[in-house]
């Protein structure tokens, strides 16, 4: 076992060293030569530590450098340290943080964890969470409970009797609404092309005076961070609209939820406390490893409603089980690397760590400009939204991005 850990380590260090000096994306040889990993499934084994090593040499040079810091591709973080020693730590544990009787230490953490980022998300206090793989599965898990909530204010059970039947419910998003969201309804029956959409303006923001007429059973889905541009929905007018008829309002804020967490940031999310539910993601801002994400919920008995399950194994506890919150029971212990990320970086430390990436899109945002490039949003976060137009001999060329 020794051998093979330690073979591990040295080709995880060896990788992470050379992410600053190797291309960001593999080359069609290093592509090519996963056809090595392709062979027949042999009668005998082999060696473990030739494995490790096979998969460094062949595997390593063929992946994405998406954890160094010349990688602009999509919306992807990468690793503190500390959170993936955390993690490489809890692998080694191998627990199954479904219930406190399974792993003692998994449920107490996870429990220490979700009470520290209501706290730097500026969230109340007494919110239901759950710690899943990311932010569509978060805003499935948050939805779930709208689902469960709304219906039951019509006295219907959906956990029980499904929608065959069931009243409607109306559902709101905006007209830029992240795919994640639309999933996320999709697969609670709710319908991703049934909703209704919100009016927004140029930098995607929801139009508050022309939202939709709400009633106590709509659903309005927001935006803390809006994919593109960064910005936030109008979210505490629209809670204040939406709560006068007995409406719920989720916010997608898997990027921009954690400017809470910042001073200089929090004023974006000013009303974003007042909503019923919310959706982040661990493995962006926080860097931690992939997968994470977190779905709080305002009522922790409408999260627990529609999510909890019983076996007659479960063992009877006092202490919140983790499997109560969350769609799966088996599932990895990732709230450790959440709770060594935020007990490494403490709230300086997290504030510095998101100014410091939007302190860089701003200056990305001048420098494009200065050099002829025309930057569509107001930079509030760290997305910079560039249209080029440059002429060329074959005529004009336009691109943004």
């Amino acid at each position: 076992m020794d051998k093979v850990l330690v073979k591990a380590v040295q080709c995880a260090s060896e990788y992470l060293t050379s992410l600053q000096d190797r291309r960001v994306f593999p080359s069609d040889k290093e592509l090519a030569n996963l056809a090595a990993l392709d062979d027949a499934l042999a009668d005998q084994g082999a060696d473990p530590a030739e494995i490790i090593d096979l998969l460094h040499r062949v595997g390593s040079p063929a992946t994405v450098a998406s954890a160094g810091g010349r990688y602009f591709g999509y919306v992807i973080g990468g690793s503190l340290p500390v959170a993936l020693g955390a993690n490489w730590l809890a692998g080694a544990w191998d627990q199954n943080a479904f219930m406190a009787s399974a792993s003692p230490v998994a449920a107490r953490i996870e429990e220490t964890a979700l009470h520290w980022l209501l706290d730097v998300l500026r969230l109340p206090a007494g919110c239901g969470g759950a710690f899943v793989t990311g932010a569509t599965m978060a805003s499935f898990t948050a939805l779930a409970a709208v689902r469960h909530a709304l219906l039951a204010k019509s006295g219907w059970n959906v956990e029980e009797n499904g929608l065959f039947g069931a009243p409607e419910i109306n559902v709101v998003v905006s007209e830029e609404t992240h795919t994640s969201v639309l999933k996320a309804l999709s697969m609670l029956g709710l319908g991703s092309r049934r909703v209704v959409g919100a009016l927004v303006d140029t930098q995607g923001r929801i139009v508050l005076n022309e939202l939709p007429p709400l009633t106590p059973s709509t659903l309005i889905c927001t935006q803390a961070g809006n994919v593109n541009t960064g910005a936030f929905d109008p979210i505490g007018d629209i809670c204040v609209r939406a709560h006068q008829v007995g409406a719920w309002v989720h916010v997608d804020g898997a990027f921009g939820l954690w400017g809470a967490a910042t001073p200089t940031l929090a004023h974006l999310t000013d009303g974003v406390a007042e909503a019923d539910s919310w959706a982040t993601d661990g493995h962006k801002w926080l860097n931690v490893p992939y997968d994470s994400g977190f779905a709080f919920v305002r009522d922790p008995v409408q999260l627990h409603s529609a999510m909890a399950s019983s076996a007659a194994y479960y063992a009877p506890s006092t202490a919140r089980e983790p499997s109560q919150f969350t769609p799966e029971s088996s599932r990895r212990a990732r709230g450790i690397e959440v709770w060594a990320a935020l007990r490494s970086l403490g709230r300086q430390g997290l504030a510095d760590l998101i100014e410091r990436t939007c302190r860089h899109a701003r200056r990305f945002a001048v420098g494009l400009e200065d050099t002829g490039f025309s930057i569509l949003n107001d930079v509030v976060l760290n997305q910079v939204l560039v249209w080029e137009r440059r002429a060329h001999k074959t005529g004009d060329r336009r691109r943004s991005g």
